[in-house]
């Protein structure tokens, strides 16, 4: 491969993840690079790039004694801790192919998987992960043999995740590292399975590098930027922003093992760039919009002047126009008196990039964050794209609502029917088959039909529509999104998350879900006491007369196929661990409409 070109007087990029480790600890040793919290739960440990590489070095040695060489997958079952993120970047470094499992996978998901890769070594956090695992040992389809346990005292008959650096690193193990080529694998990353088993996406150094190169080009950050890593290793997203992008910057990743600390670690870190898909940034604003519920009326007024302007000065910079001066100086104040102290008790003071993809994003959302002058970049791409083949930027220009422009990487283009498809150097090698070869997805031209219906503007950015596959096409022909119609009904705070159905049917019904934030909070302000019981707040007169007013108001936004006829307020919340959510936080709509089916047939009553 031919090193990407040099700018600004700076060298060449490494061609490999192992060598830009290696860059990283000569050109920046002393360089904060990995944080964990302490064993105690107090302060933080940190390794710096040099130990990074000194570490990786002798886990690499450790691996390499059980067995592990180069091309071989090994699994990962973990958190995002300490031992995750050091285990992945030393089995690159052997030349082996690290392959990350949701902690939330099925055991027939973890069985095709363990099959599908033909890992003989699995790595997994504790004696419930082991649990789960050990029956594949004895399973002769599976090729796994070994199980390396990373909490102490819970590995029982397997092996001790601090076996692994006991013994001494042979003298000539060095020759063994950092040996792997461009083209070689450099992960398999599995789809979460919104439908189907998963599918093994085999993505190469070269195609990880030259998104990195991609993006850094859309997005402004400060050098050496923090990353709070909350999101599953198993996710795109997470891995490129969590691991291979800030090996690519040397910057300095604190890891969050425990995803409902997120905002307590935003709060302590005050990073400069924060991630988050849609239903995080929609469970940040429900929080904020409750604390400002809570101001005094003269101070609330104050904070909504501020949010005013703040959009005003947004909406120049999205029209690509510069702000008259004395909207900046009205801005620049109002950001330095209100919003700068409301964004410093939730951690967000110092953001400079903040983004948002893996699902449509709310645009009531996009402009409330607009208003206390964060502007989310929301991006599109897929596990097969390497993540992001497109993104808002502050840098090329941004319209809320969109998904952006593609990155240099990439080109997108839409079929005849509206579908997107992509082609370029970050587009994936394929997917692994279970006899190790890579079966291509591209068509002879190399574009990829991506799922995902959209358009075009004149401007080059990218609107997205639906997934192909879960278009609505009721009974009279005509095709519904139903990420748009459930969007609208979530602008009202009651309205946590819905889902649409009605395939086949003359007309739309959904399921609601009251947010567990802002419904006690909006009973509370209301009157209304069911002592914080949800069901009981579902069940409410007063409940159900607000969010009969509120499907009522999203269906003046909607066209007639698109609206709501009738519906049904549940009261728990869909998540990954109840398996309606996939970890991403998308919607698995098979599932829910499976155990929905009984209320779903009702709403079809006469």
């Amino acid at each position: 491969m031919t090193p990407a070109p040099s700018t600004a007087g700076e060298p060449a990029t490494p061609s490999t993840l192992p060598l830009i480790v290696e860059h990283n600890a000569r050109a920046h040793p002393d360089r904060p690079a990995l944080s964990w919290r302490a064993p105690d739960g107090t302060g933080w440990v940190t390794l710096d790039w040099a130990q990074v590489r000194e570490h990786t070095g002798r886990l690499a040695a450790g691996y390499a004694a059980l067995g592990v060489g180069r091309g071989d997958h090994v699994l990962l079952m973990m958190a995002d801790r300490s031992e995750h993120w050091l285990s992945d970047l030393a089995l690159v470094r052997l030349g082996a192919v690290p392959v990350s499992v949701y902690g939330t996978s099925a055991p027939e998901q973890i069985r095709h998987i363990a099959r599908n890769c033909r890992a003989a070594l699995a790595v997994v956090e504790g004696a419930v992960q082991a649990g789960v695992w050990a029956p594949l040992l004895d399973d002769t389809a599976t090729p796994l043999t070994r199980l390396v346990v990373v909490e102490p005292g819970e590995e029982g008959p397997h092996l001790p995740y601090a076996a692994l650096t006991r013994a001494p690193v042979p003298e000539s193990f060095g020759k063994s590292l950092d040996t792997a080529g461009p083209d070689d694998p450099l992960t398999v990353v599995y789809t979460s399975g919104t439908t189907g088993e998963p599918k093994g996406v085999v993505l190469t150094h070269r195609q990880v590098i030259a998104n990195a190169l991609a993006l850094d080009a859309a997005v402004e950050l400060p050098p050496h930027v923090e990353h709070i890593c909350y999101l599953p290793f198993a996710h795109i997203a997470e891995r490129m922003l969590g691991i291979y992008l800030p090996c690519h910057r040397a910057s300095h990743v604190y890891l969050c093992a425990d995803p409902t600390a997120v905002a307590a670690t935003v709060r302590e870190v005050r990073p400069r760039q924060f991630f988050g898909v849609p239903r995080i940034w929609e469970k940040l604003a429900v929080a904020v919009r409750a604390g400002l519920a809570l101001l005094p009326e003269e101070q609330r007024r104050g904070v909504e002047k501020a949010m005013e302007v703040a959009r005003e000065h947004v909406a120049f910079r999205e029209r690509g126009e510069t702000p008259p001066p004395e909207l900046e100086e009205a801005y620049a104040r109002m950001r330095e008196e209100v919003l700068q102290p409301l964004l410093a008790a939730g951690g967000l003071d110092r953001v400079t990039w903040t983004a948002s993809a893996s699902a449509p994003m709310p645009l009531d959302v996009v402009r409330f964050w607009s208003g206390l002058g964060i502007v989310i970049m929301d991006a599109w791409g897929l596990t097969e794209t390497t993540g992001v083949a497109t993104t808002n930027s502050p840098r090329t220009g941004f319209r809320l609502g969109s998904v952006g422009r593609p990155v240099s990487s990439v080109e997108v283009r839409l079929a005849e029917d509206g579908e997107l498809e992509v082609r370029g150097a970050s587009v994936f090698s394929g997917y692994l088959q279970q006899d190790g070869s890579v079966r291509s997805a591209v068509d002879d031209d190399g574009w990829l039909a991506t799922g995902d219906v959209g358009r075009i503007d004149d401007d080059g950015y990218v609107w997205l529509t639906d997934r192909k596959k879960e278009m609505i096409i009721t009974s009279t022909g005509k095709n519904v999104s139903p990420a748009l119609v459930e969007n609208t009904l979530k602008e009202h705070p009651l309205i946590g998350q819905a889902l649409v159905h009605g395939d086949n049917r003359s007309y739309l019904v959904a399921l609601l879900v009251l947010d567990p934030e802002a419904a006690p909070a909006w009973a509370a302000a209301h009157g209304v006491d069911t002592g914080g019981d949800l069901a009981a707040l579902a069940a409410h007169p007063a409940v159900r007369a607000e969010v009969d007013r509120a499907v009522a108001a999203a269906n003046t936004r909607l066209n007639r196929t698109e609206q709501v006829k009738r519906y049904r307020l549940l009261a728990r919340e869909w998540g990954p661990a109840t398996g309606e959510l996939t970890p991403s936080l998308k919607m698995r709509r098979r599932v829910i409409r499976d155990r929905h089916a009984a209320e779903l047939t009702e709403l079809y009553a006469d």
